[in-house]
Parts: C-alpha cells; structure tokens; sequence
C-alpha cells in the first residue's frame, strides 16, 4: 500500500511539475506580448498625437467611415487598444491560478510520498494564501519607493543647502565671477517650491487640508482608495485615480508632513 501512495505521489508531483512549467512559459509568453502591445499602442498614440488634425479628418469624412466599417480595421483597434490592458489582469489571474493548483498538488504529492501534513485543506484556503502573499509584496514596493521618493528629496535638499552654503560668501558679482563659464551652477535648484506644490497637490486630491495630521491623512486616504478601487469602481478611469492616490499617501509621510511645517 505505501509503495502504491509513494508511486501516486510522484506520478502527482511529477504533473503539479509539468503544469508549473507549461503555466510559467505561457505566463512569459503572454506577459512579453502584453508589453510589445503596450510600447506599440504608446508609439500610436504618439504618432496621432502628432499627425492629430490629419487623423480627425480622415476619419471623419466618408474615408473614416469605410475604415471603421471595416471589420479588420476595428479587430486592430480592439486588439491594440483593450488587449494591453486586459492583458495585465490576465497575467496577475494566471500566476494566481497557478499558485493555488500547483501548491495544492505539491501538497498532495509530499503527503503520498512522505506522509508530509498538507499546508491546508481546501483551495479556498490556498486563494487566502496567495492574497496575503500578494498584499505583502505590495506593502514592500510600497515602501521601496516610500524609501527611494524621500532619499531623492532629501538628496535635493542636501545639495541645495551645500550649494547655498558654498556660495552664501558672495555678493552677486563675486559669484558671478566664481562661477562663470561654470555649466554645473544651474544643476542645484531651490527644491522648495516643487516640494510645496507636490505636497499641496497630494493633499487636495486626498481632500484633506494643508495643516492636516497623519491621522486626518490617513482617514482621507481609507475613504478615497475605497470609492476608487478598482475592484469596487468600474470606471475606466478608476485604476489611474486609485494609483494617484496611493501616491499621494506615500508622499505625504510623517517626514514630509514635518518638512512642509517648517516652510509654512
């Protein structure tokens, strides 16, 4: 009986191994077309954007009308337009699928073979898994640019207030003099008024004040990533919204919050 388990287990394991494979290399596949799709539809885009008065003309004359009858014309246009976006949520659906069936006959197979316990019982249990592991990676990208965005702007300050300092013994035709013929003197800028107009912008799409505290912020953000999440929003343009104010949150950190304080 336990030789008869041990053969199910491999032959099991040796599927789940297959199927891992062959889901990894469509999953490759599609995701490369999505990209080409994508990088062509943004050269389109452009092009029309260039040649635009030509474009609106051609198609809104009897010429227009011929091509958009056309049924290869529109295919073209669907595919290149609503394939792209599609195709990302189709990718994020298989690597789900993948991970609940895979990780659930790699259950089975150890436990056939060594009698291992299985992680858990059901696919609704698996799905669970593969959602927290998701949201988890989610929060460390987060925090990635959390942390890229404050050491750009703390390197800005850092320069601005060097180059202050260097040049702050100076009067006007002095420096002029020190510094002419000098092509790095326009690299250091006064970050303070980008800074000031991003953290303003942030918090007007939050709908929060400018004096606001974290825990004001916080609530705003709750209250608005709700309304447009993607998930509970249809509207085409609720995945753009929903991403603009997951920055606008991450711009507006304890840190900034401090710094915007102290240049009011």
């Amino acid at each position: 009986m336990n030789i008869l388990k041990k053969a199910a287990g491999k032959i099991l394991y040796g599927i789940a191994k297959l199927l891992s494979v062959v889901l990894d290399v469509f999953i490759k596949v599609v995701e490369a077309i999505v990209t080409v799709l994508g990088n062509v539809t943004k050269g389109l885009i452009a092009f029309i954007g260039m040649g635009g008065c030509l474009l609106l003309f051609i198609f809104s004359g009897p010429l227009g009308f011929l091509l958009l009858m056309n049924p290869l014309v529109l295919f073209a246009i669907l595919f290149f337009v609503i394939f792209p976006l599609l195709g990302t949520k189709f990718v994020s659906y298989l690597k789900y699928i993948k991970y609940i069936v895979t990780e659930f006959l790699f259950d089975r197979a150890r436990y056939l073979i060594d009698g291992i316990s299985y992680q858990f019982e059901s696919f609704s249990e698996y799905k669970d898994k593969y959602r927290r592991m998701e949201e988890e990676r989610k929060r460390r990208e987060q925090q990635q640019r959390w942390n890229e965005q404050q050491r750009v702007w703390e390197e800005r300050f850092r320069q601005w207030s060097e180059y202050q300092r260097q040049n702050s013994g100076y009067s006007d035709y002095e420096w002029y003099g020190q510094n002419a013929g000098n092509s790095n003197q326009n690299m250091y800028q006064d970050p303070t008024i980008e800074f000031k107009k991003k953290y303003e912008e942030s918090c007007d799409l939050l709908g929060v004040k400018y004096d606001a505290d974290k825990y004001e912020i916080k609530l705003a953000y709750r209250k608005k990533a709700k309304e447009y999440h993607p998930d509970l929003n249809k509207s085409p343009d609720a995945t753009v919204m929903f991403q603009k104010i997951n920055n606008a949150y991450e711009f507006l950190s304890d840190s900034n919050i401090e710094r915007y304080r102290r240049m009011s």
